[in-house]
């Protein structure tokens, strides 16, 4: 199935939910111009690593900044992803992605599993708990990750394993690790034979600069779209079936002999 994807590429402004609202307002917008099936926008895009504030930012996933998009995806008539704040339950903060679509309607949400110590998150999140495989009406569920999730390839390769042909990924991937960024994005399309969506921001903020370079990457492991270290709203247009062809010609996944992946007796991870 064909679908045209937005990358939203945006520069974060730290603690000013409205002011990236309107942000992601005006890209959805313009995704939608394009004729846009899905729309994507970084991790964390309504407040940034603001995270000592993070219990004054998070509700639960049907009101504040995710009613907002919701809204926006019904106005537009576009599916749209990336993380924010989520209240999960009492005292439990979540880096929360919503996938939300074209009619406003939550197709489904997770939220980040691996909390990234550089960035203090374990000290004010909660880690997510149940991976991230959401139904699509494009023939094949996505698998949706946040960041720091993309060095984690057992979930990935769950998520194909599963059915997923493509994998969402919002990000605030920061320098000096711009070729982990590249480097991974492209492993994990390979090796799952699927599509990767990564969105990252860029801009700076608390001695941090992020590096961009938003992109799509095909499971033949080769660019279809990638940008630079400005914002803006990348567009491409994929076609899902790719995924089959390219796991029809090199057969991984028959291939796989999973009894011998397991760990060793009384040992950890096999080690």
């Amino acid at each position: 199935m064909k679908l045209t994807i937005s990358l939203g590429q945006m520069d974060v402004r730290l603690g000013d939910p409205a002011g990236n609202l309107r942000t992601v307002a005006a890209m959805t917008a313009e995704a939608a111009r394009r004729g846009s099936d899905v729309v994507v926008f970084p991790e964390l895009w309504s407040t940034g690593y603001d995270l000592e504030n993070a219990a004054a930012y998070a509700t639960p996933t049907d009101t504040g900044i995710f009613a907002a998009v919701a809204n926006l995806a019904r106005e537009h008539g576009v599916a749209i992803l990336g993380s924010c704040l989520a209240l999960l339950g009492p005292g439990q903060i979540g880096n929360t992605a919503l996938f939300v679509g074209p009619q406003g309607q939550v197709w489904g949400e997770y939220s980040k599993m691996h909390l990234f110590r550089l960035m203090a998150e374990e000290q004010y999140l909660t880690a997510g708990s149940r991976p991230g495989l959401i139904p699509t009406p494009w023939g094949c569920p996505a698998g949706v990750a946040i960041c720091y999730d993309l060095r984690f390839p057992e979930l990935l390769r769950q998520y194909a394993l599963q059915g997923a042909r493509l994998l969402f990924l919002p990000a605030e991937w920061p320098h000096p690790r711009l070729t982990h960024w590249q480097t991974l994005l492209r492993a994990r399309a390979i090796e799952n034979q699927m599509f990767v969506v990564g969105c990252n921001r860029v801009g700076s903020s608390k001695g941090s600069t992020f590096c961009g370079h938003s992109a799509v990457v095909d499971p033949w492991g080769e660019l279809v779209i990638e940008g630079d270290e400005r914002p803006g709203l990348l567009t491409a247009t994929i076609d899902t079936a790719l995924a089959d062809e390219v796991r029809a010609r090199i057969p991984v996944f028959a291939d796989r002999r999973p009894e011998l992946y397991a760990p060793a007796a009384g040992g950890q991870d096999g080690v």
